[in-house]
């Protein structure tokens, strides 16, 4: 099944959230205003949303209770994009140019902070301290993963703990938790919320570890920025870790990634000394590990037509050609 129509059962729901995004940022202060709708007009895949989505259908038929906690799961995402475009000086994000490029720092700043205030303000509504609780807990574990990152660059001497650390808190957490949310809002059983929040995380994990395969080999127009960011900015992911271990030009490979000034300047070799190192197909494997994990967990549910789509989910992961 294509990407595009994996979300297909929760499509209405789905135009609702992205209407409900821009009214939900409104401001009278114009450019404010401009810089947070700037990122939602840019598009996205609205993963985080899609999954609250459908995991509150697994339990309830009706999901407009689930709909306002989309939304607040998306505005989360959404202000942490903001303020990484910030530390990494991104200038282009989705084909588009981002808010640190169009408004500079101290806009970007303010604009993730109010994204971020207003996601909380939506949660707040449905007058339940547990889901308060669970988007402060991501939100603090969120800005960790990001100082872990933060002081990771350029060090050529992280192991793969450090690297799942990081993608856990980047990207495994939120999607983790908006299927956790997603049950939560409807009510569904203990077991089943962890079984589900648990499938979210191995299928974070998996696509995190896709997107640090596609930051190398992807085509630029799909990737929406260039190809080899991670290595420009320092950041050094599973093909890299691999390659430095088993690349014949490991040494030079390490010496390299140590180095800002040839990050920037060589990263077409850097890239030709992993790919050729088969790090590309071990991360390969470790995200396919990734999906397998995440449907085991969809066994433990209820077994109804509304799971195939989780199981669809995580074939496109394991069915995917680089």
């Amino acid at each position: 099944m294509p990407y595009f129509n994996l979300f297909d059962s929760v499509a209405t729901e789905l135009n609702i959230v992205e209407q409900n995004l821009i009214t939900s940022i409104d401001t009278n202060i114009d450019i404010l205003h401009e810089a947070s709708v700037h990122l939602i007009h840019a598009g996205g895949k609205r993963l985080r949303p899609a999954f609250v989505l459908l995991a509150s259908r697994l339990f309830n038929q009706d999901i407009t209770n689930a709909i306002p906690m989309a939304v607040a799961l998306e505005l989360v995402h959404m202000a942490t994009l903001v303020h990484d475009d910030v530390i990494d000086n991104s200038m282009a994000r989705r084909g588009t140019i981002t808010v640190k490029k169009g408004w500079g720092n101290k806009v970007s700043i303010y604009s993730g902070n109010y994204i971020f205030a207003k996601s909380l303000a939506i949660v707040a509504q449905y007058n339940r301290s547990d889901l308060l609780e669970i988007m402060a807990d991501t939100s603090v574990k969120i800005c960790e993963g990001e100082i872990i990152q933060m002081f990771s660059s350029y060090n050529v001497d992280i192991g793969i703990k450090n690297y799942l650390r990081r993608i856990e808190r980047k990207t495994a957490l939120l999607i983790a938790v908006s299927c956790q949310l997603g049950a939560l809002v409807s009510n569904a059983p203990a077991g089943h919320v962890n079984n589900i929040e648990k499938y979210g995380y191995f299928l974070g994990m998996a696509f995190q570890v896709t997107d640090d395969i596609l930051d190398l080999v992807a085509d630029e127009e799909i990737l929406g920025k260039p190809t080899g960011s991670d290595i420009r900015q320092g950041v050094i992911t599973l093909p890299a870790l691999y390659a430095m271990y088993h690349s014949k030009h490991r040494e030079e490979l390490r010496e390299a990634l140590a180095s800002p000034e040839q990050c920037n300047l060589n990263t077409a070799r850097i890239i030709d000394m992993i790919t050729d190192s088969d790090g590309i197909d071990y991360a390969h494997y470790v995200s396919q590990r990734y999906a397998v994990k995440a449907q085991n967990q969809l066994k433990k549910l209820p077994d109804i037509p509304e799971k195939q789509v989780f199981y669809d989910i995580a074939n496109y992961i394991l069915d995917r050609d680089y």
